[in-house]
């Protein structure tokens, strides 16, 4: 269907999911629809890093568990984070005698681990896949920009790294939710080199997607129920719906963005959530409690990823982005 999209004809789904969020994520409404409700960010670990890799430990084994299955009935993990060579996933695989892919996509990683899931359970080769990712705000703020202890001022522009994970049992039969297609991104540009700037970096990236999406299956905004953004934020969420305004696609009824949906947006949040476990979170718990409730029945889920490290950022080198999309349908 075009020449980025994928038809998933055998209707690979999910059949069940967990969630983890840190304190400050289940003040809002995600927190009603949270799996396990953290009451500190450490979780009982000496650092956040440890933290962020146990999190996703508990929701790789809560989506299994959840699903009625044994670890030895699953076939893959598909996982990935934020972190340098995505330590948080392969620590965690670790814990689990199951074939392990790591994936990175930034903040996209879980439309990403979906895709690539559905892929394998579409084609046969495996019967029942996790798809799973999270982050930490702490050891992302130490990655990428500036360690706690320094107290540095956060511009306006900026975003909060959610503290969570959410994982999702893919399986090849089953009730549940079902992973009609697939658009894979491209790498877009715009030039971007502000590292506390993320919505706008990423919003071309997510306009792209969503745009090739449209022309490669033909189908009208209104054959959806909502066009959900991994996290623009804000700011980035208003850029996104000028771009396919532009290029005359009207999504401004049906959007909405993880991001400003995890967190009440107000002054200590600046332009709201954003991080790879944001999107995961939403998309596991909220997201995915109104599509088997049948409140909605069809979601384009759009998951955004800024590809910059410390090292291309310190080069004085642009944010190159990425959008994957999933379609999922009660």
């Amino acid at each position: 269907m075009g020449n980025q999209t994928i038809y998933f004809k055998n209707r690979p789904r999910i059949i069940a999911t967990s969630t983890i969020a840190g304190p400050k994520e289940c003040e809002g409404v995600i927190g009603r629809y949270v799996e396990t409700a953290l009451s500190d960010d450490m979780y009982g670990e000496s650092t956040y890093e440890k933290a962020e890799c146990k999190m996703l430990s508990k929701v790789i084994d809560g989506a299994i568990t959840n699903a009625g299955l044994r670890r030895e009935e699953v076939d893959m993990i598909v996982s990935g984070d934020l972190l340098n060579q995505i330590i948080s996933a392969s620590f965690a695989a670790r814990d689990f005698s199951i074939p392990f892919l790591g994936v990175y996509g930034a903040c996209s990683t879980m439309a990403e681990s979906i895709a690539v899931a559905a892929a394998f359970v579409n084609g046969g080769l495996c019967k029942r896949v996790v798809a799973a990712t999270g982050s930490h705000f702490a050891s992302a703020e130490r990655q990428y920009r500036y360690p706690l202890e320094l107290g540095c001022t956060r511009p306006p522009q900026s975003q909060w790294t959610v503290t969570g994970a959410g994982g999702a049992l893919i399986a090849d039969e089953g009730k549940g939710v079902k992973i009609t297609a697939a658009t894979l991104g491209k790498v877009v540009d715009f030039g971007i080199t502000d590292v506390n700037n993320m919505g706008a970096a990423m919003a071309p990236a997510a306009s792209d997607s969503i745009l090739a999406h449209f022309r490669g299956t033909k189908e009208d905004v209104e054959d959806y129920d909502l066009i959900v953004t991994g996290d623009l934020g804000a700011l980035g969420s208003r850029i996104l719906k000028d771009l396919t305004w532009e290029k005359g696609l009207d999504i401004s009824k049906i959007h909405v963005d993880c991001g400003e949906i995890i967190y009440n947006v107000i002054e200590d949040e600046y332009q709201g959530g954003s991080g790879a476990g944001c999107s995961a979170v939403v998309l596991n718990s909220y997201l995915y409690s109104k599509l088997m409730s049948g409140s909605l029945k069809k979601i384009l889920f759009v998951a955004t990823g800024a590809l910059l490290s410390t090292v291309s950022s310190g080069q004085g080198e642009s944010i190159p982005c990425i959008a994957h999309a999933v379609v999922l349908e009660r």
